[in-house]
């Protein structure tokens, strides 16, 4: 539901501007399209090995249990202070800034990813 909603989204911001110029008496043809989510956005393989390593290096956990669908509380071990913590990095990683009521619902590993993968400023 997330993609069909974001696709709906970003077809609405879209700005395609298009046009004939003239110059000394020759028509040239411009087309330039604009777009907040274009060809930039991280591909989901990418999301995927950045939020993984930004887990495995936090200090208080052992990267051999870090997959893509660990909980940060129930499988690592960790408490909520460690929880803000990680997002925090996460955040730093991909240049964001995710809101405290969205941030507190991202509790594991597959939570962050689509958290990432969705946000079309991730960088």
């Amino acid at each position: 539901m997330a993609s069909v909603l974001r696709s709906s989204i970003l077809r609405h911001i879209r700005v395609p501007i298009s046009g004939a110029l003239t110059l000394n008496g020759s028509d040239l043809i411009a087309v330039r399209s604009m777009s907040s989510h274009g060809d930039d956005h991280l591909d989901k393989q990418e999301v995927i090995s950045r939020v993984l390593d930004v887990v495995k290096s936090f200090p208080k956990v052992d990267p051999s249990k870090v997959t893509p669908d660990v909980h940060f509380q129930k499988d690592l071990g960790l408490d909520s202070l460690d929880n803000v913590e990680i997002v925090m990095a996460i955040e730093e990683e991909f240049k964001l800034e995710i809101p405290d009521k969205e941030a507190d619902k991202i509790n594991s590993c597959h939570l962050a990813i689509e958290y990432i993968h969705n946000h079309p400023m991730a960088g």
